[in-house]
């Protein structure tokens, strides 16, 4: 995959390095959507602030972005980790709001959330909030930068979370490769550095140097915290001059002093760390080879963009493609080229291919044919008609693009202030304007086998290696790889047609709005048969080109047992697998399709430009009508989830807790050891067999939405069933009522306290996990909103208490669950300090502490939270895949409540304190009559002799141990099922 820059740093993302300054003050015309009706203004304060102002009428959110141009490149030597360190404190405190959390209270409390990260060569600060908050949002939000607080108390307790954060990633492969490839780079270089800092770096060393880490902190900040090294993005309702008073008036006593900006010239890599092959073991299975070139920043020349043109072709999937060949070959799962960690002075280009077992036996081969590609790609000139497409496709995005969350806009804005002058603030790197041959060539010519850096990563090196990286403790080796070795894979490698992609007929040629007739708020039903079911929604709310098709196929024996499963799983993976070589275009051109199994059958999911769609749903239809087992494919298929579920005991504590709490409520699940098993043994004409069998039985359910005609609709939906159940040999046979699928959720027993005891899968993670459920009621309007407004209310004071206080662990949540409308509260605690069972006590003394907040509220501030809630369910969605998911949701659930939001206001509106106190009695508070607890245990192995102490002691009174999951649910009474039933019904 190509043409989209891969950030192979994934946790801290590109580190974008300083650029020349920008012009000065004034009225600068910033390039922005054809279809975008905000208006921009640019603004620089006195203190050298530099600031955009984003005016949208019709937003319901405000948010705001703080780009610091400070991250951890900055860390003083022996101190790694400040950086980052410094971005968790200045959330605690500051003179002017002097309460601990108090500006993330305000944010929760009025429906916002709030967040930051550190990368290398900046600190973002973010937060969205209801839109009538904005003004005291910025005014807690601009103590960051102002007078924060650092308290001794306050310090050594956030070292604690920085640590956990660090224990949650220390098994985690891609930060260990990443920290990997900085540690093989030379060492006075700041690239080389540990980003996340640890208790080791923070508390211990720092205290045998005579450092004391707060004053060191409070060094860095104001040593580097200047306003002229800072940029800021604030997005409201309000009118541009508002914003600016308010800009003006809340920021302008951040201090400037003219502190000149960052910069680390040179490039990472010397010599000694090119033309080299490392081996390194994963934690996960699985074979990842990633070639690696230090290359001239695209960012110097990003109107030209030689960086996408490049990534796009080498990571092209189409006929004639690198990834083709290798696919075919049978030696690659995946393929993604571009540009990898990079600033204003350096940069890679990276390409990173999952190989097959076989594959691994042919890494060779494989590099050879990849700088055979090159070797085309330098030889066959550079066809502007590549370079055309490339930029149809690119302006087409950058014209029609979504709205997105106002968060993700803003940090996406002020990163690029940093890099961009102001006039390409938005659309910073992502259209290429300039066709430049030499800019290409300039590119192509640095990825040459002088330059390389190959890191091969595979379990298949256990005991192979010599070497072991200080931070993460990844095992690897180096050795050298001459260029003349590369010259002679390339010679040596298979002969394959290699050549360029052929013109993509899925870029959209029609982009013209369909006329809907009146304004319709929800979805109707526009054809129903023993087949089928299609709802429809036009698009009268973003008057954009493009479409959204979810289609569920209702298949009663895909699931019927763990083998049906996983031939389901199976049959949508190959269909995928088919699909690439005709079908990655339309990814390509801005159209976007998934094929995945789910827990009724498989759904097809389409979103994106309309105009090209209906191809592309057809094309899908008739592979499955024609579909047939490939041998070859199907044993690559079996290999890759073979290794899905081999890593499945790798996964984070958290989320094992979160399987078992599905696992133990849901009556339909199979458990992932028994799916496991039954892949073993099943083989191609096992899928063969299967597939008729199971489409023998099939209901249709469809939704269409967007820039697409009712009479367009339904003919869509009538040729699917004339090629799947009309043909004369036709795939799928109807679906009798009486099959229809339900689903159903085990009710937990009120006054008892259920408990599931497990160790984590991999002995080697030392984090635990406790998830602790409350279920509640099932979907009723008022529960609803009594539950949510609980959850909301409840939310900054637990993670308050559980994580500031207690520094129990990195990960603290508390937040409503929903299982097929089966509903309730769930806290989640991810620790290395205490055991589950341990756990699970501080949550219960939590709900103790929060019974008197509670009961304490005052009315004004029950009146604040309702508002903030009401404000939250009457946020427009800001793009057709918002839209269509809520309304999928209570398709695919049977509810059909399309008027849910406007129930629920009304409902909220009416709402008295009293009756959420009464809730949490009934339901929440400790002892409550009516409470029915999930207590989901996972012991991680520094909780071993804790975990051995609970299952063998008797359970506590009040509470009752799950020892087998199934004789469990078995035994356990059944929630209604909405899907299958009254759903059904109304019909």
């Amino acid at each position: 995959m190509g043409s989209r820059p891969r950030e192979t740093d994934a946790p801290g993302g590109p580190s974008n390095g300083a650029a020349p300054p920008p012009p000065a003050a004034g009225d600068v015309e910033i390039t922005k959507p054809r279809n975008d009706k905000r208006e921009y203004r640019r603004v620089v304060l006195p203190n050298a602030l530099e600031c955009l102002l984003i005016s949208d009428p019709d937003t319901d959110k405000a948010a705001a972005s703080m780009n610091v141009s400070v991250g951890y490149f900055c860390d003083p030597d022996g101190l790694e980790g400040l950086a980052h360190f410094l971005e968790h404190m200045l959330f605690y405190a500051s003179e002017k709001y002097p309460i601990e959390d108090s500006y993330s209270k305000y944010i929760a409390e009025h429906g916002g959330s709030t967040n930051a990260f550190t990368s290398s060569e900046h600190t973002n600060f973010f937060f969205d909030v209801n839109s009538d908050s904005l003004h005291d949002a910025l005014d807690r939000f601009a103590q960051f930068f102002i007078k924060p607080l650092m308290s001794p108390d306050a310090t050594l307790r956030e070292i604690k979370a920085v640590d956990s954060e660090n224990q949650k990633n220390l098994l985690s492969d891609p930060w260990r490769m990443s920290q990997l490839q900085k540690h093989l780079c030379a060492e006075n270089h700041p690239y080389h550095k540990f980003s996340t800092g640890n208790w080791n770096t923070l508390e211990v060393k720092a205290k045998e140097k005579g450092l004391d880490t707060r004053l060191e902190l409070i060094k860095f900040y104001d040593s580097h915290y200047s306003a002229n090294l800072m940029q800021l993005v604030v997005y409201g309702k309000d009118s541009l001059d508002n914003l600016q008073n308010l800009v003006e008036d809340k920021f302008c006593d951040i201090r400037d002093f003219g502190r000149k900006p960052f910069s680390f010239p040179g490039h990472p890599c010397t010599s000694e760390h090119l033309q080299i092959l490392v081996k390194a073991v994963p934690i996960k299975q699985g074979h990842t080879l990633r070639i690696l070139w230090p290359i001239t920043p695209n960012v110097r020349r990003y109107k030209e963009g030689p960086c996408k043109y490049i990534s796009h072709l080498i990571g092209h999937e189409g006929e004639g493609s690198l990834f083709y060949i290798l696919k075919k070959l049978g030696w690659a799962m995946s393929l993604e080229a571009g540009e990898g960690d990079w600033s204003y002075d350096f940069s890679f280009f990276s390409v990173v291919i999952e190989l097959t077992d076989e594959g691994q036996e042919h890494m060779e081969d494989t590099v050879g044919l990849l700088f055979r590609y090159i070797t085309l790609l330098q030889t066959s000139g550079t066809p502007k008609w590549i370079f055309d497409e490339l930029q149809a496709i690119c302006e087409t995005g950058f014209h029609y693009r979504d709205k997105s969350p106002p968060m993700n806009y803003v940090v996406n804005i002020s990163s690029n202030m940093q890099i961009f002058p102001p006039e390409d603030w938005l659309i910073a790197s992502s259209v290429p304007s300039k066709f430049s041959p030499d800019a290409i060539q300039t590119i192509l010519n640095e990825l040459t086998p002088e330059n390389v850096r190959i890191f091969w990563e595979s379990k298949k090196f256990e005991g192979q290696t010599n070497l072991t990286e200080p931070w993460y403790g990844t095992s690897y080796s180096v050795e050298a790889v001459h260029p003349s070795i590369i010259k002679k894979w390339l010679e040596i490698a298979p002969e394959e047609n290699l050549h360029l992609p052929k013109c993509n007929i899925f870029i959209p040629s029609d982009l013209s709005l369909k006329s809907v007739g009146e304004k319709v708020t929800f979805p109707s039903m526009l054809r129903k048969s023993p087949l089928s079911r299609l709802w429809y929604k036009p698009d009268t709310m973003f008057f954009t080109p493009k479409a959204y098709i979810r289609m569920d196929f209702h298949c009663p024996l895909s699931q019927s047992s763990p083998e049906s499963a996983v031939l389901t799983d199976l049959f949508t993976r190959l269909l995928m697998d088919y699909l690439n070589d005709c079908a990655y275009d339309a990814q390509v051109a801005g159209l976007y399709y998934d094929v995945r199994a789910n827990d009724t059958g498989f759904q097809i999911t389409m979103v994106g430009f309309n105009d090209k769609m209906r191809t592309l749903l057809e094309t899908v239809i008739g592979k499955i009508a024609e579909f047939e087992v490939k041998v070859d494919r199907f044993s690559l298929i079996k290999e890759s989830m073979t290794k899905k579920y081999e890593n499945f005991k790798f996964r984070q504590p958290y989320q094992q807790a979160l399987y078992y709490c599905s696992l133990i409520l849901d009556d339909q699940a199979w458990p992932w050891d028994e799916e496991f098993s039954a892949l073993s043994h099943l083989e191609a004409t096992d899928l063969g067999f299967f597939l008729p069998h199971m489409l023998s039985k099939t209901f249709i359910e469809c939704y269409f939405a967007g820039n697409i005609e009712p009479n367009e609709a339904k003919s869509v939906v009538q040729h699917v069933e004339d090629v799947l159940f009309n043909a004369p040999v036709s795939a799928c046979k109807p679906l009798s009522p009486s099959q229809h699928l339900a689903k159903r959720v085990v009710k937990l027993e009120k006054g008892l306290r259920f408990y599931y005891p497990a160790m984590c899968l991999n002995h080697q993670d030392e984090n635990s996990a406790l998830l602790h459920y409350i279920q509640t009621h099932q979907d009723n309007v008022k529960q609803n909103v009594l539950l949510q407004l609980l959850a909301l209310v409840g939310k900054q004071p637990a993670f308050h208490q559980l994580r500031s206080v207690e520094q129990l662990g990195y990960i603290v949540v508390l937040r409503q669950r929903n299982d097929s409308g089966v509903r309730g509260l769930e806290f989640i605690i991810q620790s290395t300090v205490k055991d589950p069972a341990n756990l699970d006590a501080r949550v219960e003394y939590f709900l103790k502490m929060f019974e008197s907040t509670l009961y304490q509220m005052s009315d004004a501030e029950f009146k604040s939270n309702v508002s903030a809630l009401i404000d939250m369910k009457l946020e427009k969605y800001k793009n057709i895949r918002e839209e269509s998911a809520f309304f999928w949701a209570e398709i695919a659930e049977g509810t059909l409540k399309f008027d849910r939001k406007e129930a629920e206001v009304a409902a909220l509106r009416d709402l008295k304190k009293e009756e959420l106190i009464d809730f949490f009695d009934d339901h929440v508070k400790i002892n409550a009559p009516q409470k029915k607890i999930l207590s989901v245990q996972v012991f991680g192995g520094l909780h071993t002799a804790e975990y051995q102490t609970i299952v063998q002691n008797a359970p506590p009174p009040q509470s009752c141990e799950i020892t087998d999951v199934y004789s469990f649910r078995r035994s356990r009474p059944l929630y209604g099922s909405f899907r299958g039933g009254v759903g059904q019904m109304k019909l």
